[in-house]
């Protein structure tokens, strides 16, 4: 890209081509396994808001999903009995979580029925004839979409979207738009239980970010290696008029490219898009100062996150200044860094970390917004990786920068208190979440940031730590 495409251009909805309602198929009645899940709940709304009917199931009909999806008039039923065959839906979508002995999904194959994965779905039926700015990598996705979707949306260009979160800016985790472009997080996950790629190679973006690149998901990837591989057929299926905004300074994804690639590539961290260090943090392109790059998020990764953000706007037309104002205005997503409430003067904060890498910048974002205060580190080692032990010998180093580590041990089969042990007395690892509770509410501060880092909901801790801190002052 030269330097003179950054320079400032009019935008108006006019400019460009909207995606008109004939595009999508006539109303069909579709009913997804697996509806509850972000991904597949997400995809529920994109297809009621294109005109079809939809209902769907899950093992478990729980909150916040449900309450949307029962609000838009979603007809959702728990569990996966063969008897909903009597809703009689045009299409059957299923969801990763769907395996073999499904009675459900059993069903459906015993009657030779149609049925298609989400993403495959979404592909044909969504994403079909949009610019889409797919954003993929092991960390980041969530915060990178829904950066770029914000910056769309105040370039006027009415986006699309489809967030493993729900951004503060929108309120909703996916949005069909009335733009031509589809910003979506990709993700490496496979796409079902019949279609074992990576769901983004259903997504063909023409805008790809590559953010970074580690081992993860231990119960489908063997090695890193593997996940290399599946990144490797995602830049080989692009087209050559797309562009690669790659991460600079990852080894793995200078691997994936130095097997091939045949688009254009700007790189960031290193290459044509960085960031000053220090603060004030400006943003260069080419080594030109842009303009000064404020973000509420702390952490350089976030930095890293909104550089990628900017460079992929930048792709369909959005001038860096507006980028840069969008993002100064940027409220972020829920479960980033999201404070869930004060008591007895201490704050109980909730972020999806769960990957080591992931647990080592969230801390040391927080600590670069809240100084001294003493941070208490509480982790549920709840993804798979975590579980198989796929990234123990991590574990500590990650939670080096907290002052006090809680961790719990339930169902893990792997020994915690050995993999913490280097943290010495600062380590508590209890099995019994009330316990564990009580444990954090004796040891917390006045001024104290209590940092809970999970990927799934850890048994309400949030709630019941606050009311247990509350009635702990209550009680002196």
């Amino acid at each position: 890209m030269s330097s003179g495409a950054l320079q400032s251009r009019a935008f108006t909805l006019d400019s460009f081509d909207l995606c008109p309602a004939a595009s999508f198929d006539a109303s069909v009645h579709i009913h997804i396994l697996g509806i509850c899940g972000t991904f597949m709940g997400g995809l529920a709304q994109l297809a009621l808001a294109a005109g079809h009917r939809v209902s769907g199931c899950d093992a478990n009909v729980y909150p916040p999903m449900s309450g949307q999806l029962e609000a838009a008039g979603v007809r959702l039923i728990e569990g996966y009995a063969s008897d909903q065959l009597d809703l009689t839906p045009d299409l059957w979508v299923i969801g990763n979580v769907v395996t073999r002995g499904n009675p459900l999904m059993e069903a459906i194959l015993e009657r030779d029925l149609p049925f298609v994965s989400g993403p495959q779905w979404l592909a044909e039926h969504i994403l079909k004839g949009r610019h889409v700015l797919g954003i993929a990598g092991t960390h980041g996705k969530t915060t990178t979409t829904a950066m770029l979707a914000a910056i769309l949306e105040h370039a006027r260009l009415a986006p699309g979207f489809l967030v493993g979160g729900v951004p503060t800016d929108f309120g909703v985790s996916a949005r069909l738009g009335a733009g031509r472009h589809f910003v979506i997080e990709a993700d490496e996950y496979d796409t079902a239980f019949f279609d074992k790629r990576s769901k983004f190679l259903h997504y063909r973006p023409r805008t790809a970010v590559l953010n970074n690149l580690e081992f993860d998901h231990a119960d489908i990837f063997p090695d890193l290696a593997a996940i290399e591989t599946q990144f490797h057929h995602l830049v080989r299926t692009l087209a050559a008029g797309a562009r690669i905004i790659v991460n600079g300074r990852d080894e793995a994804l200078a691997r994936v490219l130095a097997r091939g690639y045949w688009s254009e590539v700007q790189s960031f961290g290193r290459g044509e898009w960085t960031v000053d260090a220090d603060a004030p943090h400006v943003l260069r392109y080419q080594g030109r100062s842009i303009g000064p790059l404020q973000i509420e998020l702390p952490g350089e990764h976030n930095r890293l996150n909104a550089l990628a953000a900017v460079a992929a706007a930048c792709h369909v037309g959005v001038e860096p200044a507006i980028a840069l104002e969008a993002l100064a205005r940027f409220g972020g997503v829920r479960r980033r860094l999201e404070v869930r409430g004060i008591a007895a003067d201490v704050a109980v904060i909730d972020d999806f970390a769960h990957h080591p890498t992931a647990i080592r910048e969230t801390i040391a974002g927080l600590r670069s917004r809240c100084g001294d205060a003493r941070i208490l580190a509480v982790l549920e080692p709840r993804s798979n990786t975590m579980k198989q032990g796929a990234v123990k010998a991590q574990l500590a180093p990650s939670l080096e920068g907290a002052d006090r580590v809680f961790c719990y041990s339930g169902g893990i089969a792997w020994n915690i208190d050995e993999a913490l042990a280097s943290l010495g007395a600062r380590a508590t690892v209890r099995s019994d979440l009330d316990a564990l509770i009580e444990d954090i509410a004796l040891a917390a501060r006045p001024g104290d940031q209590v940092l809970v880092m999970s990927n799934g909901g850890f048994g309400g801790i949030h709630t019941r730590l606050l009311d247990r801190l509350a009635r702990q002052t209550a009680a002196a």
